[in-house]
């Protein structure tokens, strides 16, 4: 659901605003200039939809946090303290002031990098049919997660070339 509907938020954003020649740089700002552009209901929609979003991301780590705890290390956390771990980072930068855009744009930096750390183990090891049986990767899944594996590695070479060039 997180990807349905970030997917969504940036399509009708950049068919908004660069249809109509606007740079929007802060959450706030799209907020506001929905409303003039789209009508009365499309801030209130854009609103409800980043809530989702935020939502439906949180309970994807948390879940995915209580599999691993559970499936691969046999550590059963507390629903009430997964929920603590999940949520603290978030209420820190909140209280200490932090810009929430940088702090997104910083998280989403860090978790393009260790993307690849998660994924190339996880397509070696459902590759392995010692390990999966008859539930291990065709042929053709395996191509597709190295291919988008490589896309992202890539992604992430160009960004660190653009930063460090001073070009971003």
């Amino acid at each position: 659901m997180a990807f349905i509907v970030n997917a969504a938020m940036v399509v009708v954003s950049a068919a908004v605003f660069y249809r109509n020649g606007m740079a929007v740089d802060t959450i706030e700002q799209a907020h506001k200039s929905l409303e003039p552009l789209v009508g009365s209901l499309s801030s209130g929609a854009f609103g409800i939809a980043l809530l989702a979003s935020g939502l439906s991301s949180s309970a994807v780590g948390t879940l995915a946090g209580q599999t691993i705890m559970n499936g691969f290390v046999n550590l059963n956390i507390p629903l009430n303290v997964r929920r603590l771990i999940t949520m603290t980072p978030a209420m820190i930068i909140i209280c200490l002031g932090i810009n929430p855009m940088n702090a997104l744009v910083l998280s989403q930096v860090s978790l393009s990098f260790a993307l690849p750390l998660a994924i190339i183990p996880m397509i070696l090891i459902t590759g392995r049919k010692d390990l999966m049986g008859e539930l291990v990767n065709k042929p053709i899944t395996k191509v597709i997660g190295w291919i988008i594996t490589s896309v992202i590695i890539g992604l992430n070479a160009v960004l660190l070339y653009l930063t460090f060039t001073g070009n971003v």
